[in-house]
């Protein structure tokens, strides 16, 4: 991998030409934009966009408006990684028979949420990574179907109570554990797999910066706080991505090649579960002394994964 390029401060994000503009219907609160505005902020390079549908298509794209200053594509739910392969795929052909349209590089980038990830899009996504187109994919994580009604993906957490996983006398709501999906897109091969935190965002920027250096595909998963079906008022957003990465529910880290993994954040002081439930409404029935154990199960797992990413840090592999 070449040199990175050096992060830029915060002047030069404040200078610099703006291609996701305001005006946006995204719920106030929502990260998605701070996510958006960040990555495709951090180079000057062309870059071209590819939406699955979801909150960010759906927000940023009322006809006849529109928040994207930039190539801009979007075809359906499950399509996003396909789309922006077959256009890296044609820029890729164009360039080798002398008919690039720029001198300046360009970029391929797909946006899509956990639904359109985790599930209804990974058969596009694992073709992506498998063929090794030069693309990065980022997974705006807010852990269910927000745009549709807040039911529960497979990137819902145990304990999270949803409209189709629903907490009541007999049941604490969602049931199945989380799935990892930084471990199976480096299982892939993907050169660079990271997850990042909006309320980060120098190590946000470090990472994608690092990722528009990679040469093949790359995964970013970006924990995106929801105020609307996580339950808390929408001021509180940076505060509830704090707790995700300080209580280590949500670690922020990266994988290069496949094997090396590096821990790029380590809280002074890590908080527990608990504390990081209790700021959302959508656990506030696992404070019932019935389903207490469900936090206390999700604190031993927090653990033992944050002791296995420090110790494989630690032995570099």
């Amino acid at each position: 991998m070449s040199e990175i390029k050096k992060i830029k401060n915060l002047k030069e994000f404040s200078t610099t030409v703006e291609r996701f503009q305001g005006g946006h219907r995204l719920c106030p609160g929502c990260s998605h934009s701070i996510i958006v505005r960040e990555m495709v902020n951090a180079t000057d390079d062309n870059i071209v966009v590819s939406t699955a549908t979801g909150c960010l298509e759906v927000c940023t794209s009322i006809y006849p408006y529109t928040t994207w200053d930039l190539s801009w594509l979007h075809i359906g739910f499950e399509n996003a990684a396909a789309g922006i392969s077959g256009t890296e795929a044609m820029h890729r052909a164009l360039k080798n028979k002398g008919r690039s349209y720029s001198d300046k590089p360009t970029k391929f980038i797909a946006f899509a949420g956990d639904g359109g990830t985790y599930d209804i899009g990974f058969q596009s996504l694992s073709g992506m990574a498998e063929r090794g187109h030069d693309v990065i994919y980022v997974c705006l994580d807010n852990e269910g179907y927000m745009n549709t009604g807040g039911q529960r993906s497979s990137s819902t957490p145990p304990g999270s109570a949803t409209t189709t996983s629903p907490a009541g006398k007999v049941s604490y709501g969602e049931k199945k554990l989380k799935k990892d999906m930084i471990q199976i897109m480096a299982a892939h091969g993907c050169e660079f797999v990271a997850q990042v935190a909006p309320n980060k965002w120098k190590d946000l920027v470090s990472k994608i910066q690092r990722a528009y250096q990679a040469k093949g595909p790359v995964y970013i998963n970006a924990v995106s706080p929801c105020p609307t079906e996580w339950k808390f008022t929408p001021e509180r957003g940076m505060e509830i991505a704090d707790l995700a990465v300080d209580s280590c529910v949500f670690p922020l880290y990266q994988i290069e090649n496949g094997t090396k993994l590096t821990v790029t954040y380590k809280p002074k002081k890590k908080i527990t579960v608990e504390e990081y439930c209790a700021a959302q409404g959508r656990f506030k029935h696992l404070f019932r002394q019935e389903f207490s154990h469900v936090i206390d199960d999700w604190q031993k797992r927090v653990d033992a994964n944050w002791e296995y990413l420090l110790k494989r840090e630690e032995m570099g592999i």
